[in-house]
């Protein structure tokens, strides 16, 4: 129950955060703001996360964990209820990025629970399990959110934000226990990672292999819509099909991490690159299209696993701050990749959007191989110790 309903909250905050990718045309239209304009709601949220994860996380987790978790989505469900009534778009800005702040505090715990609870050989079946609540929030958000506006509104399609939010909430105070901190490692202790390099190869891979992703979808919806010439309904099944794919990803990844991590996270990038030529290459051709964006999803489901485990695989023991540093790293590189992925848009056109995610997925090749050796003695040193 515990695991359920952690991961119903994380779905919950990570559909705030990236289902608004389905409507941005439609709030640019709303707002009388352009699409690069629009586009900040994603990019200034995913800016917060990485501004707040590395303090937030750190502050609060003393505090009992209940506690943390009605605050969170107390915060989130009232933000969005009022973004949902605004008529001006900064308002819509301002809600928007003042919960973004406690997102880690959420998201982070939600991961160090589900770590604590099974053996460490183990571990990476367990977020799985919690990784399908953002895996789910990610992608399966844009859809619902998308086809909700095409049939009623923007305002009922924001409301179903606040609505997921107060779900998660309800159930957290009725069935969630009391979670007191029995044991608390000190500031110092925690930060003193940062001292190591590779960790700072993790998170510098990992910022860039989610730019890599997330830069490019962040403008899917649009893409769809200017290059294949898809309606607004196939639209939404096309982010929907993504986001099931996604999920299938993510199941996969639990056993492929378990398995062989290192040889995994290695390949991850130059296969995306191949997805990324194609689309290239066949994204005006609506078969091949469709094809490709299932691919695409699975693929982007390994790879949001892929970033948890490398980055706390560098920290194994400091895993409540090596999450935060996780959703620090992968927000980072959501807003860096939307902005460069944007500037390929404005600058040349819309289908040359995937070249700023094969710069970016290249860069990120490069720093998982200088960082893999010590990657692999770190897993060796895991499973010694659970032996």
């Amino acid at each position: 129950m515990l695991i359920f309903i952690l991961t119903l909250g994380v779905f919950s905050i990570i559909n705030t955060e990236m289902g608004v990718i389905g409507i941005l045309p439609l709030i640019a239209s709303n707002y009388g703001v352009n699409i690069s304009t629009a586009g900040l709601l994603v990019s200034l949220f995913a800016l917060a996360v990485a501004v707040s994860g590395p303090t937030l996380p750190l502050l609060l987790s003393r505090f009992n964990r209940k506690f943390i978790m009605i605050m969170v989505l107390a915060v989130f469900c009232i933000c969005n209820v009022i973004s949902a009534f605004a008529t001006d778009f900064n308002v819509v800005l301002i809600t928007r990025v003042l919960p973004a702040f406690f997102h880690p505090v959420y998201v982070s715990l939600a991961f160090a629970v589900a770590s604590s609870s099974v053996d460490k050989s183990e571990i990476p079946k367990a977020v799985a399990k919690v990784m399908i609540g953002v895996s789910a929030g990610m992608v399966l958000g844009v859809p619902i959110v998308s086809y909700i506006a095409s049939i009623t509104s923007l305002e009922i399609a924001m409301l179903f934000f606040a609505l997921v939010n107060g779900i998660a909430l309800i159930v957290t105070i009725i069935f969630v226990p009391s979670m007191p901190v029995k044991s608390h490692l000190s500031y110092g202790t925690q930060l003193g990672i940062l001292k190591e390099k590779n960790v700072w190869m993790a998170i510098v891979a990992v910022v860039f292999l989610n730019g890599g992703i997330f830069g490019v979808y962040s403008y899917l919806a649009d893409y769809l819509e200017r290059v294949t010439n898809y309606s607004a309904e196939i639209i939404s099944i096309a982010l929907l099909v993504y986001g099931l794919a996604n999920i299938v990803g993510n199941i996969i990844a639990g056993k492929l991490l378990t398995d062989r991590a290192v040889s995994v996270v290695m390949a991850f990038p130059l296969a995306l690159i191949c997805i990324y030529c194609f689309m290239f290459f066949m994204g005006d051709m609506s078969l091949s299209m469709a094809v490709i964006t299932l691919l695409w999803g699975i693929l982007a489901g390994i790879g949001a696993n892929i970033n948890q485990y490398w980055i706390t695989l560098s920290a194994p023991h400091v895993p409540d701050f090596a999450n935060a540093l996780f959703l620090v790293a992968t927000n980072l590189g959501t807003c860096i990749g939307a902005a460069v992925c944007g500037y390929f848009i404005d600058g040349i056109d819309i289908s040359y959007v995937v070249f700023g995610g094969i710069i970016f997925l290249g860069i990120s090749f490069l720093f998982i191989n200088i960082g893999a050796k010590n990657q692999r003695e770190n897993i060796k040193a895991i499973l010694s110790k659970t032996a």
